[in-house]
């Protein structure tokens, strides 16, 4: 935490009192050495240059960097010099982003904001601060450099390809990364950057375990999604071994309609409207599913840093994806303007239950699991989503043309660049 030194001012009329003063000290002085036995000042008498003088800087060997609990929050039991990167405020930043939407290629349609024709650039100009310390701007350099040789994955739903593109935006701006392989949807891919060996890439598993999907382009279901809560999806769990750092998370497809499976039979639903399968609620899978997700990573004694992610909150005003909600603000508010709707609460109370039984099981194997929770970071942005923004040029030919709004993703550059801001941060912290 930095202190907030001032040096004293002085007025024009001040300076005979200023002499005054410091000859009545000088003779004070002199008095007190000449019938004293020690050669020391006297105690409250300071050293006149050394109080002009600037604040010492801790020398390099010194350690002011933050402490860090597992979660990657403050330890309530540290001093007062031990700082939570996710309490805080959004301040004013004319310093604005470090890449932009031309500078940077690898942003997609639907978070290209600024290509779509937002007319607002706002909500690009704040930074995230933390209420109790500092927090460094992402050095995109040494972030390469911490992670030499390294390979890293962000595992989960959309939302990690969202955060994938900022940060690959952010260092972008040191190396250009080469595009290195894809699926057939380009759902899950991953770059490389030469110069640093450093792999990084996005896993697509919206539900982390065995899944049947069947919905379209936009989203919209033909038939209930089939998931198998005791069988994690493959698609990251192959993959897993080899990763040194990664970010896992799921969050909202869970509420959608769906069939649950244990032990290759239907044990319940979400909405299904079956007479033959009991009616368990989202709930119930989102536990199961994440109970079985933390245990698997708290008990494989990986030697890598694991970050599990809660579920981000949407801005949907006046409806939600699908029946008209809209997000049309275009500033942060203020904590307590804006409370979380309950379906986010529900997710994230789900999320800290199953991690806080499974970071000590973790804590007991070795296994370095922390935990990223943005919900206040990203509650008071509603002014970072694409709205309607998500396609290009949406009022182009009817001002009044009714179109998808997107309240759950963020724009790019956006609010979610201040995530890589807190994970360098704790990164680098325990290196």
């Amino acid at each position: 935490m930095k202190a907030n030194w001032r040096l004293p001012s002085r007025g024009k009329h001040g300076h005979l009192a200023v002499k005054l003063a410091v000859s009545i000290l000088l003779v004070g002085l002199a008095f007190r050495l000449l019938y004293s036995r020690s050669e020391e000042l006297p105690p409250g008498v300071g050293n006149p240059v050394a109080e002009r003088s600037e604040v010492a800087r801790p020398a390099e060997s010194d350690d002011v960097s933050p402490q860090f609990d597992s979660t990657g929050a403050e330890d309530e039991n540290a001093g007062d010099d031990e700082c939570d990167l996710f309490s805080g405020d959004w301040i004013p930043d004319r310093s604005g982003p470090v890449y932009t939407n031309q500078s940077c290629p690898l942003i997609e349609s639907h978070q290209n904001c600024m290509g779509n024709g937002r007319p607002d650039n706002g909500y690009m100009y704040w930074r995230w601060k933390p209420r109790n310390c500092e927090l460094p701007q992402f050095n995109g350099r040494r972030f390469l450099e911490l992670m030499r040789n390294k390979a890293w994955a962000l595992i989960g739903d959309s939302i990690s390809r969202n955060h994938v593109q900022s940060l690959l935006c952010m260092l972008s701006t040191v190396e250009q990364p080469i595009h290195v392989f894809h699926d057939e949807e380009y759902k899950s891919r991953g770059w490389r950057f030469p110069s640093y060996n450093f792999n990084i890439s996005v896993i697509w598993t919206p539900f982390l375990v065995k899944a049947a999907i069947f919905e379209d382009f936009n989203g919209v279901s033909t038939s209930p999604v089939e998931l198998h809560l005791d069988k994690l999806d493959t698609n990251w769990t192959s993959l897993y071994p080899n990763l040194d750092y990664m970010i896992i998370s799921t969050g909202k497809w869970f509420l959608k309609t769906a069939i649950y499976y244990e032990n290759g039979r239907a044990v319940g639903c979400h909405n299904c409207k079956k007479e033959d399968i009991s009616e368990k609620g989202f709930e119930f899978a989102y536990r199961r599913t994440l109970h079985n997700v933390v245990n698997f990573i708290a008990k494989s004694k990986h030697k890598g840093l694991i970050f599990f992610r809660t579920s981000t909150p949407d801005h949907f005003e006046n409806g939600e994806w699908h029946n008209g909600g809209t997000c049309r603000r275009t500033a942060p508010v203020k904590e307590g303007e804006i409370e979380l709707k309950d379906l986010n609460r529900i997710l994230r109370d789900i999320e800290l239950s199953e991690y806080e039984k499974a970071s000590a099981i973790a804590a007991k194997n070795g296994v370095n699991l922390k935990l990223l929770d943005f919900t206040k970071l990203l509650l008071t942005r509603p002014d970072g989503h694409p709205g309607p923004y998500r396609e290009f040029q949406p009022f182009a030919k009817d001002q009044n043309a009714k179109v998808q709004n997107d309240c759950l993703h963020w724009c790019l550059p956006g609010p979610i660049d201040s995530w890589n801001d807190v994970i360098m941060e704790i990164v680098a912290s325990a290196s």
